[in-house]
C-alpha cells in the first residue's frame, strides 16, 4: 500500500502525487510500488533496510537523505505464538519530503493519519520524525499495560490450575517482553545519538520534543524490565503451584478411594461365612452390618477432613 499525505489548512489530506513538504507512507510495498518509490528519489537500499525484519534501530546520514530506522511494536493477536513482536520502521528524510516504510500495518502510522497530533505538519520533516518516535514509545507503553492486564488474569487462573496451558500462555508473553526489551534498548541508543546531532537543535521545540521522546522511551524500558522480572518470578512460582495443586488432587482422590472401599471391605468380611453379630435371623442383622460400615466410613472421613485431605 502506498499513500501520500500533506498538511493543509483543512488538516492532513491525501494527495495523488508527491510534492514538496509531503509525507509518503509505504506499507509492505509490492514491486511496482518499490519502483515508484525509486522514481521519487528513494534509494533501493533504504527500502530494503526498512523491509528487513532483522534490522536493528540505527541512523544513517548522507548528503541527500537521512535514514532513521526504528523498532516498533506490533500486535499479532492473543492466539498467536508470540502476541507482541517488533518490526523495523524506516523514516527517510530528504530535502523535499519525509517517507515512512514498513513491512506490516502498524498503529504508529495509523495514529498519524488519524490526526492524533494536531500541531503536526508534514513540511516540518524533523519534527514529524520526532512525532513518529514519540508515538512509538507511547505504543510500547500501551502494549505493556495490556500485557500486564493479561498476565494478571492468567495469574488468577493459575492459582487453581493443574495444567500447563496457563504457564505456556505466560511463556508467550515472556517472549514478547524479550522482543520489547531488545527493541526499546536499540531505540534508546538511536535517540541518544539523535540528541547529539545538530539537526534537532535548530529549534527549541524540536529539542524539547526529543527530550520528551527519550523520557517516554526510558519509562517504557523500565516498565519492561519490571514486567520481565515479575513474569520470571511468576513462571518459577506457578510451576511449583501447579505441582502442589496436582498433589492436592491426588491426595483427595486417595482419601476418597479409601472411604469408598471401606463398605466394600466390611461387606466382603461378613460375606466369608463369618457370623454376623447377634442373631443372624434377626431382621436387623443386615442393618447392623451396614451400620458398622457407615460408622467406620464416617470415622475415616472425619480423620481425613481433620488432616485437610479434601
Amino acid at each position: 500500500m502506498l499513500a501520500i499525505f500533506k498538511t493543509t489548512q483543512q488538516g492532513l489530506e491525501q494527495i495523488e502525487y508527491p510534492v514538496n513538504g509531503c509525507w509518503i507512507n509505504a506499507i509492505d510495498p509490492d514491486q511496482n510500488e518499490i519502483e515508484r518509490l525509486q522514481s521519487w528519489g528513494i534509494e533501493l537500499d533504504l527500502i530494503n533496510y526498512s523491509l528487513d525484519e532483522d534490522e536493528m534501530a540505527r541512523t544513517e546520514r548522507d548528503e541527500d537523505y537521512m535514514l532513521i530506522l526504528l523498532r516498533i511494536p506490533c500486535f499479532q493477536g492473543i492466539g498467536a505464538d508470540i502476541p507482541y513482536l517488533t518490526t523495523p520502521l524506516g523514516i527517510i528524510l530528504t530535502d523535499r519530503y519525509v517517507a515512512t516504510i514498513c513491512r506490516l500495518e502498524n498503529d504508529i502510522t495509523r495514529a498519524l493519519t488519524s490526526g492524533k497530533f494536531r500541531l503536526m505538519k508534514t513540511a516540518k520533516r524533523y519534527r514529524f520524525a520526532l512525532y513518529i518516535i514519540l508515538e512509538t514509545a507511547t505504543r510500547y507503553l500501551a502494549h505493556l499495560r495490556e500485557i500486564n492486564k493479561t498476565t494478571e488474569a492468567l495469574e488468577d487462573q493459575l492459582q487453581k490450575s493443574t495444567r500447563n496451558r496457563e504457564v505456556l500462555e505466560l511463556l508467550k508473553f515472556q517472549k514478547s517482553l524479550v522482543y520489547f526489551t531488545t527493541g526499546l534498548r536499540s531505540n534508546q541508543v538511536l535517540m541518544e545519538r539523535l540528541q547529539r546531532m545538530e539537526v534537532f537543535k535548530k529549534y527549541e521545540e524540536d529539542k524539547d520534543l526529543l527530550e520528551d521522546v527519550i523520557t517516554e522511551n526510558q519509562q517504557a524500558i523500565e516498565m519492561t524490565d519490571i514486567q520481565t522480572n515479575i513474569l520470571n518470578g511468576l513462571m518459577d512460582a506457578f510451576a511449583s503451584i501447579i505441582s502442589n495443586n496436582l498433589n492436592s488432587v491426588m491426595k483427595a482422590l486417595a482419601a476418597l478411594t479409601i472411604i469408598v472401599n471401606i463398605p466394600t471391605i466390611v461387606s466382603s468380611f461378613f460375606g466369608m461365612n463369618v457370623a454376623i453379630p447377634g442373631n443372624e435371623n434377626h431382621p436387623l442383622s443386615f442393618l447392623t452390618v451396614v451400620g458398622i460400615a457407615l460408622a467406620i466410613t464416617v470415622g475415616a472421613a472425619l480423620i481425613f477432613a481433620k488432616r485437610d485431605w479434601f
